[in-house]
């Protein structure tokens, strides 16, 4: 890797702005990634579904699970054109297969869900890095470029979400007005399956194609930010100016060669001298009186690099089965451990406890999508019931009104339909069938259009309650003028005076035959 044939400008930046340098990347070498990404997927998809031909959901997200297997290619063209090596078609296509065999089972596994996938295939594919090493590589790598790169995955789902339901409406606002008229959702969900199944592979091929065109840019991103974390560890910036100088200096060489050979005779008797006559000798007075001398600086220096910050020292207690004489003589004393938990713990130490955590997290990982896909496969009537349309519900009974309550009969057929001139006829010969109608006509009223609720049991207290209810003003204040005349003729005999009950009748005319005012 030679930094100098480099196609970008090596710097150190943000990481946004490196995620921007990886957009312009894959802009510049669009149509060899995107071309070459068709090619080896969508032929894949084709064949997913022809397999799959009764489940497009499993097909789709075994499509969507074999990403980081595509992402190599990409990859490894952007490493190329990087330094000026820009792969063609052929080349790209005919290096892939050997990209796949480093790693694979653990890219579709236990790494599958990793949000800074795109950040850590570099280290896999270009480093080739494995194990521990990979383990001190990757602490190294991630200490500040973690978060961007998980924000890179991030949006990166969101982003392909909005693009495929993007895509689909702008599919469904393309077509003709009949097609349009003629093709209901609710007839394709409701229809035969056979034409649901045909809309959902319509649909994952839409999502197909869209990964044609933006999964080389997240490669790009992910490949620009480990670009950018390396400068920063091995300053590429600053060996690419020391380069340039060098290239620089070397102009000179062999001015200066010529200069040296020239002034060399010149030089030849300071050489020549003897030790004892030579004024600078390591044995000259001057040097043999300094206050520090040489041992007592390499002491002074040894004595720094044993204290902080150069060395950090730090007792650590733990269990040590081996040949160390301080534990073997409390062994002796307090009893040697069973052989078998040394044997237990020197195989959960290092690697191999890695191994079996890495174990447990792909089988807790698989029984999760298990689980869900279990779910999603015994419930699968009822979610697309749920998705594609609201059921209806049941019509409530509705129950039937009273007829009756205080012993009056509220229905409107017996009701005159002049209510207030019915009742100033019946004021002179019967004022209690006067105030009576008014009142029978007040809760028939409310009864019928005012959906009041009335039982036969309640008083004329709870009917005012109610009526507080509606928020009507008026009406509420001629119900509570009404009912206390009411109830004084219904249960002490005592007629209202004559220009009351010419109240009562206009306050009725006025709510009733003109509108009740809120």
């Amino acid at each position: 890797m030679r930094l100098s044939d480099a196609t970008v400008v090596i710097r150190p930046r943000t990481t946004w702005e490196a995620m921007d340098l990886g957009v312009l990347m894959s802009q510049q070498h669009r149509r060899l990634l995107m071309t070459s990404w068709a090619i080896v997927t969508l032929p894949l998809f084709a064949l997913l579904s022809l397999l799959l031909w009764d489940s497009p959901s499993l097909a789709i997200f075994l499509f969507w699970w074999l990403k980081p297997a595509y992402e190599r290619l990409p990859l490894f063209i952007l490493s190329k054109a990087l330094f000026g090596e820009t792969p063609t078609l052929k080349q790209a296509l005919w290096h892939f297969p050997t990209l796949l065999k480093p790693q694979l089972l653990a890219s579709l596994t236990w790494r599958r869900l990793s949000l800074s996938r795109s950040f850590l295939l570099p280290v896999m594919q270009l480093e080739g890095l494995d194990g521990s090493a990979r383990q001190q590589r990757l602490q190294v790598l991630l200490q500040r470029n973690a978060g961007a790169a998980q924000w890179l995955t991030i949006i990166g789902v969101h982003l392909e979400t909005a693009l495929w339901i993007g895509l689909m409406v702008l599919f469904y606002m393309l077509l003709p007005q009949q097609i349009e008229t003629d093709w209901d959702w609710q007839s394709l969900v409701f229809g035969p399956e056979h034409q649901w199944r045909r809309l959902e592979h319509l649909t994952n091929a839409f999502y197909a194609l869209i990964l044609v065109v933006w999964e080389p840019i997240y490669v790009a991103c992910g490949f620009s930010l480990y670009l950018n974390r390396r400068t920063q560890l091995e300053a590429w910036d600053i060996e690419l100016v020391f380069r340039r100088l060098r290239q620089r200096l070397n102009n000179g060489v062999l001015g200066l060669l010529l200069a040296v050979c020239l002034l060399l005779p010149t030089l030849q008797p300071v050489w020549a001298a003897e030790p004892d006559t030579a004024p600078d000798a390591p044995s000259a007075p001057r040097l043999l009186n300094q206050p520090l001398t040489s041992q007592a600086s390499r002491d002074s220096i040894k004595g720094l690099l044993e204290q902080a910050p150069f060395k950090n020292k730090e007792s650590v207690t733990r269990y040590r089965f081996g040949d160390d004489p301080a534990t073997e003589a409390r062994d002796k004393q307090s009893g040697e451990a069973p052989q078998w938990l040394k044997t237990l713990l020197g195989w959960l130490d290092g690697q191999h406890l890695n191994a079996l955590a890495k174990v447990i997290e792909v089988l807790l990982w698989g029984a999760l999508l298990a689980a869900l896909g279990w779910l999603i496969w015994r419930y699968r009537e009822f979610f697309r019931t749920f998705v594609s349309r609201r059921p209806t519900l049941p019509k409530r009974n509705k129950r039937p009104l009273p007829q009756h309550a205080f012993g009056l009969d509220l229905s409107r057929e017996t009701l005159p339909d002049d209510i207030a001139g019915s009742a100033e006829q019946l004021w002179l010969s019967e004022p209690r069938a006067a105030l009576g109608l008014l009142y029978r006509g007040l809760l028939s009223h409310l009864l019928h259009e005012f959906d009041l609720t009335l039982k036969p049991a309640d008083t004329e207290n709870q009917v005012l309650t109610r009526i507080e209810q509606l928020q009507r003003p008026q009406l509420l204040a001629y119900s509570r003028h009404l009912t206390t005349h009411w109830q004084n003729m219904a249960y002490g005999h005592r007629v209202p005076p004559a220009h009351l009950q010419q109240e009562l009748c206009d306050g009725w005319r006025a709510l009733f035959d003109k509108g009740v005012a809120r």
